[in-house]
């Protein structure tokens, strides 16, 4: 049960008999920041008469009438601002605690996306080498959007886009093909300047020496050239899947962006452009701060993008009739499109934040607007140690490799650290405070909240000589919850459905580590509660009613922080 949406509900649906319906868009209703406002408010009363030109007092009767019906309320009133509050009964808090109980895991679920396919494409990285930091961001980012999705509602397609072809993939094999002939001729020379100089190369040209012995020694490249693309993009790809396994990240689907251009999917998009009218030849600015005299003005292919809210035209063929980057990405977005997948999300890195405005174009055109895409951009990610910067691998010189972090500090951290911010927001991440078993320690400080109850409850089992199994909880008398800091955990508990429904609406996965650390500092609190400077214990093995309806709400704590935690793929820990 989702007791905000609810009532929210209920609101609007009683407004609607005496106002507009378009009227009432605006209306919230949810937790106070000041809980001596109450329990919940909305600004119903304040949206209605500026639309209106009501008076805010008759709104407020009406509101109270229809709210009266349900006799889930022990006070309403309305504040000079114009707010209305509402104080709850308690009853209805203690059979929201047996809701979350029943529900277990399907706590906060709800059924927004209604089995709509949604297509995501996250990481995407380069075929060259292994995921550095500079990928894991969107990587987690990616990964827990589409858990949160698929929470709501939505079927999910994790998709990772091969860029396979160009002159990358080319030095790529000529990369290989040099860590080949060392491995073949047992030499040490240093790798030529433009090619990948990363040592995890070396086991791919030893290997190539052993499935080929000295059949490309002397030959000339177009001879083995497209062979060694392929052994070499195998290769690192098989690399990447095993870093992005490292953080429990499977997608369900890659596409090549060499197959799109074998398969003719790019001429033929382009085709469909032309078809369009929406092709033309033409020329375009020399590049900012280059000087005009030697600008070559040639010819192009360029799609109207400025139609479609581009600042300009785009080229997406070249003078010399090859295509550019752009025209293969168009065409998988068609290829996404005729999918099935009306509802796209790209991941981007912030590097990749110019080139939002031609994609949305693109996919206008190619789509006939039909199609909803967004493109959510992962700012960067700035590495320190003890407040120091830390900019290079000790292990490689260069990047610091994902495989590097995880070994460092797990994989619930950098899970848990990647989305604790919001996605465009600069992130920093300090390996000490995450080495560090205290409350600095975001995750540390979950986990234990969780691993404090599963240790408490059994150690209650015990004590109390119960099982504390579901019938035994959902018997229990929760109205011997009269403790100020029980209530405002219920409450705290009441607002878990819309976080995840804000998270999913917004595309907003940091809502839920906010959230899981407030709730775990209002448990923490609680069990560390004192009266007259002597700790209350949460179970007294002399009250077992209390005890047990203590256990309740313990569990429902439990089985949120659980629910949270797998959304963002981090483990619910029994004990550290």
């Amino acid at each position: 049960m989702d007791l905000l949406e609810k009532y929210k509900e209920i609101l609007i649906e009683g407004l609607e008999e005496k106002y507009h319906s378009q009227d009432l868009q605006a209306i919230s209703f949810e937790l106070p920041r000041n809980k001596s406002h109450g329990d919940f408010s909305t600004n119903a009363a304040l949206v209605i008469s500026k639309k209106n030109n009501v008076d805010s007092d008759i709104i407020f009767n009406d509101i109270k009438n229809i709210f009266n019906k349900i006799d889930d309320f022990q006070n309403i009133e309305i504040t000079k601002s114009g707010f209305i509050n509402f104080l709850i009964k308690d009853v209805v808090l203690q059979n929201f605690l047996f809701d979350i109980l029943k529900n277990k895991k399907n706590f906060g679920k709800k059924n927004i996306g209604k089995n709509k396919k949604v297509n995501i494409e996250y990481v995407s990285a380069n075929p060259t080498g292994p995921l550095h930091v500079g990928h894991t961001r969107g990587a987690v980012f990616g990964d827990t959007l589409s858990n949160i999705l698929e929470f709501v509602g939505y079927d999910v397609c994790r998709e990772y886009y091969i860029n396979d072809s160009g002159e990358q993939i080319n030095n790529l094999a000529r990369s290989a093909h040099f860590r080949y002939l060392q491995s073949l001729n047992n030499t040490d020379e240093n790798i030529p300047e433009g090619l990948y100089p990363g040592e995890y190369l070396i086991s791919l040209g030893e290997d190539l020496n052993k499935k080929f012995n000295s059949q490309f020694q002397d030959c000339s490249e177009d001879e083995w050239i497209d062979l060694f693309k392929d052994e070499s993009i195998n290769f690192v790809m098989e690399l990447i899947k095993k870093d992005l396994s490292l953080l429990n990240i499977k997608h369900d689907v890659f596409t090549s962006e060499r197959n799109l251009l074998t398969e003719n999917k790019v001429s033929k998009t382009f085709e469909l452009l032309d078809k369009k009218n929406l092709l033309y030849e033409g020329t375009t600015k020399p590049p900012k701060g280059s000087k005009k005299e030697k600008w070559n003005e040639e010819k192009h292919i360029l799609f109207k993008s400025k139609d479609f809210g581009d600042d300009e035209d785009r080229v997406v063929k070249k003078h010399n009739g090859q295509w550019t980057y752009f025209m293969p990405d168009i065409a998988y977005h068609l290829n996404k499109y005729e999918r099935g997948f009306t509802k796209m999300i790209n991941i981007f890195g912030a590097d990749h934040s110019g080139y939002i405005t031609r994609m949305k174009a693109a996919v206008k055109a190619i789509t006939d607007e039909n199609a909803n895409f967004e493109i959510k951009t992962c700012q960067l990610v700035r590495l320190s140690r003890a407040g120091e910067p830390v900019k290079m691998s000790k292990r490689s010189g260069s990047f610091i490799t994902l495989k590097e972090i995880i070994e460092e500090v797990g994989r619930d951290a950098v899970r848990f650290m990647m989305v604790s911010r919001k996605n465009d927001a600069q992130l920093e991440f300090d390996f000490e405070v995450f080495k560090n078993e205290n409350n600095d320690n975001p995750v540390f400080y979950i986990q234990y909240a969780h691993a404090r109850i599963s240790s408490l409850i059994k150690n209650a089992s015990n004590k109390l000589g119960l099982k504390l199994n579901d019938k035994e909880l959902l018997n229990s008398d929760l109205s011997l919850l009269i403790n100020e800091n029980e209530k405002n955990i219920i409450m705290l508990l009441t607002n878990y459905p819309k976080i995840i429904e804000q998270s999913a609406m917004f595309m907003e996965p940091h809502r839920i580590p906010y959230y899981l650390r407030e709730l775990s500092s209002s448990f923490h609190q609680y069990w560390n509660l004192k009266l007259d400077d002597k700790r209350i214990l949460i179970i007294d093995d002399k009250n077992k009613d209390l005890s047990l309806a203590r256990i309740t709400l313990l569990r429902a704590i439990a089985i949120t922080i659980k629910s949270g935690l797998s959304l963002l793929g981090i483990e619910a820990l029994d004990e550290l």
